[in-house]
């Protein structure tokens, strides 16, 4: 049996960078203070843009909407990436947090080109 998707909330990419948002909020806490207008602000902007993005496309109504706003969310994962880079290479994330972060980014990722594709070859999404 298929689950049906009603809103942007049954989807598993929204619910996915939901939790990469929330757990992003929870390891920049102890970046330096002095980041908290630089990379923190950025990191935490990028990555509540994902799910954000997802959800305002599955709303507008229209396949090439969605697909747009998809786009944005491709993009704003692709920002955020280098931003976990670049606090990573500065000793601001430990390895643990960077891979975890780097296989949720992978999959999101994944996820977005997928429903991109859908939309772009299946009339009956």
């Amino acid at each position: 049996m298929e689950h049906k998707i009603i809103s942007h909330k049954d989807l598993k990419i929204w619910k996915d960078s939901i939790s990469l948002a929330l757990d992003t909020y929870e390891f920049t806490k102890k970046f330096p203070p002095a980041e908290k207008y630089g990379l923190i602000s950025q990191i935490r902007r990028s990555a509540v843009s994902v799910p954000s993005n997802i959800a305002e496309g599955k709303n507008r109504g229209t396949r090439n909407d969605y697909r747009h706003f998809l786009r944005i969310a491709r993009g704003s994962l692709a920002e955020y990436e280098t931003q976990i880079e670049i606090s990573y290479q500065l000793g601001f994330i430990p390895s643990d947090v960077y891979e975890k972060t780097q296989d949720c980014i992978t999959q999101i990722g994944k996820m977005i080109n997928a429903i991109i594709k859908k939309l772009s070859i299946s009339p009956n999404t």
